[in-house]
């Protein structure tokens, strides 16, 4: 039987338990050399410092920074916090919107702390740990739409020992919770609330039929017996990013789906691209033991049909989602859709995983308001970023010439092929997000101890390199880049570091990170971001809230707003011990911003003896002024 204590540790740690890195440390002495704090502050680091986040040549005074962006924020920062609920700037208030198992529908009963909510209505509720989301308007209704990225199992299953799964009703309660919850919410004289039985309100869950499309549908490696034309499977999993199309459609971004198939055959031997992909022979959460679907080795072709972006209506519940393959299998953290002046689209998309890549789709067809938009994300070209230590860089288009794979190759095993162009490996790209008022798109690389120290699960060299300057980098960075000729869509870019999150009140070098980073605004491991209308910058953490050692001062998980113009960087919230700050969007009227809190360690929000509860909160000022 499965360890329980598994179900604690991260999904990181998870797959590397399952798939352990060949140990290869020979970047000692370039690393000595690179995180020297003269090194950082001078030459090719020097972009990191909150002088130089303009990304140009001109380099601002700290004071003069400060000065430039007190006119920015509408909000007084925040201190760290340590307890067990949410905080907010003073002039602001939160409220839950949706918490874990709260019904969508009247026919759903109202929430039992003692069972996690019960398997009937598993299917009628909003799911377990919410991540991204988007808000949409429909008509006259406001929809949001939310990834429910995996389950606690010693929550969601607090009658069974350690929580592991003992049963195939188990399972499916555990599958009914994740995928995706698109619903509606309307504000009141109480606030934001759900609609119940709104006709818009639907569940997505890990069997929900989705449609197939791009150059991988119906390729011989995603027939299955179930689905022998290789169109049409069953499920999304580990949903974490979001993204929304340019004509009102939602993305949901599968990214950890490796951790959910087992064997039941210990002898089963696995193909090469379960390797590189991290799937072993035990799954996170027994699925295999009870639902063959989820067994490798009796459908070993069933892990290829999850790893990707998968876009969703929220304006017709009936609709089928369809997995988009042209945008390549890989951890997909999240998709920032944006067009390019020939009306081309381009999603920028990050590979969660310690060393891994990012890629950038452009579409072949453009984009027009009303026109025809089936093609788009089908049809186009994916590219993978090599990034120089001159702080130029070009997306390396993915081709068959490039890579000697066919296009459904390509699509099926992205990260192969990206490892056989040179792509450059990354501290764990997880959120891009496209500055809406500059041509620039930015990425949280939020952290990666294996940096410097191992190689990725290909094999590909992770020593240093110029976005990615500190090995065993437990703090992260944000990475931007200027595409050429302000178009998305050119292959050419600059790029530099918008802030190296750090320390500088324990360490003197590049550990202190970059200097819009101080004593006041501490965090570590950025990983959600989210532009506001305005072009402001905010950022989510989800890393170690230890609040000692390294971590000394930073406090819980958080979100804080940054200043592209200028560098600064203040705290605005403050998140419940335990849990990770996720998914960002705001109301139609932009007076309210809705914040997701996932797996807090707390009882949040309902109290001492009851079950914590992922929750989407809304934020409004007190003078129901803007917010973002």
């Amino acid at each position: 039987m499965k360890d329980v204590d598994t179900y604690d540790l991260s999904w990181d740690d998870w797959d590397e338990l399952q798939s352990p890195r060949p140990e290869e440390n020979g970047f000692d002495a370039v690393v000595e050399a690179a995180i020297s704090r003269r090194g950082f502050m001078s030459g090719v680091l020097a972009f990191g410092s909150g002088a130089a986040v303009m990304g140009t040549s001109t380099l601002l005074s700290t004071t003069s920074a400060k000065a430039q962006a007190a006119s920015r924020f509408g909000f007084t920062p925040l201190p760290i916090a340590t307890d067990g609920t949410v905080h907010v700037p003073e002039g602001y208030s939160w409220k839950p919107v949706a918490k874990w198992g709260q019904p969508l529908f009247s026919d759903a009963p109202e929430f039992d702390h003692a069972v996690g909510g019960s398997f009937e209505s598993s299917e009628r509720v909003f799911g377990e740990n919410t991540d991204g989301m988007e808000a949409f308007q429909i008509g006259s209704r406001q929809v949001i739409a939310v990834n429910h990225e995996y389950v606690n199992t010693k929550i969601n299953l607090p009658q069974n020992e350690g929580g592991v799964p003992a049963s195939a009703e188990d399972v499916r309660k555990l599958q009914n919770l994740q995928g995706v919850t698109v619903m509606e919410v309307a504000e009141g004289a109480d606030g934001w609330e759900i609609v119940l039985d709104s006709p818009l309100n639907r569940r997505i869950t890990h069997n929900t039929p989705m449609r197939i499309a791009g150059p991988a549908a119906g390729h011989d490696l995603l027939k299955t017996d179930a689905d022998p034309d290789g169109l049409e499977a069953l499920g999304t999993m580990n949903n974490c990013g979001a993204g929304k199309t340019p004509w009102g459609t939602y993305l949901t971004c599968e990214e950890n789906f490796n951790g959910y198939f087992g064997s039941t055959d210990e002898d089963f031997k696995r193909p090469d691209d379960y390797l590189r992909y991290g799937i072993g022979l035990e799954g996170r959460y027994a699925y295999e033991k009870f639902d063959p679907r989820y067994d490798v080795s009796k459908n070993v072709n069933e892990p290829r049909r999850f790893g990707y972006i998968v876009e969703i209506d929220p304006s017709d519940a009936s609709s089928t989602p369809v997995k988009h393959t042209a945008l390549g299998r890989f951890k997909h953290e999240n998709a920032a859709a944006v067009i390019a002046p020939d009306g081309r689209v381009v999603v920028y998309m990050g590979d969660d995983e310690r060393g891994e890549f990012m890629y950038k789709y452009v579409s072949t067809g453009v984009y027009t308001p009303g026109g025809e938009t089936s093609t788009l994300l089908d049809e186009g070209q994916l590219y993978v970023a090599r990034f120089n230590d001159d702080q130029t860089g070009e997306w390396v288009a993915l081709t068959p010439e490039a890579t000697d794979m066919s296009e459904a190759e390509i699509a099926i095993y992205t990260r192969m092929a990206a490892s056989k162009v040179g792509a450059t490996t990354m501290d764990r790209p997880e959120w891009v997000a496209v500055n809406p008022v500059a041509v620039e798109g930015y990425s949280a690389l939020t952290n990666n101890r294996n940096r410097g120290v191992k190689p990725n699960a290909g094999g590909d060299d992770t020593a240093v390199n110029g976005p990615n300057p500190r090995e065993m980098n437990h703090y992260g960075q944000i990475v931007r880049w200027f595409p050429e000729n302000d178009d998305h869509a050119n292959p050419a870019f600059r790029w530099d570091l918008y802030v190296m999150a750090g320390n500088p009140t324990v360490h003197d070098d590049a550990y202190g990170g970059s200097d819009n980073v101080n004593e006041g605004n501490l965090f570590n491991s950025p990983d959600g971001m989210m532009f506001d209308s305005t072009g402001l910058l905010w950022i989510q953490t989800d890393g170690n809230d230890a609040n000692t050692g390294d971590f000394e001062g930073m406090g819980n998980n958080q979100m804080l707003a940054g200043d592209p113009a200028t560098g600064q960087i203040e705290r605005f919230l403050t998140g419940p011990k335990g849990s990770e700050v996720t998914g960002l969007t705001w109301s139609a009227d932009r007076r309210t911003m809705f914040v997701g809190i996932q797996h807090p360690g707390a009882p949040f929000p309902d109290g001492e003896g009851k079950l914590p509860r992922s929750t989407v909160i809304a934020v409004k000022r007190d003078d129901n002024a803007l917010v973002g």
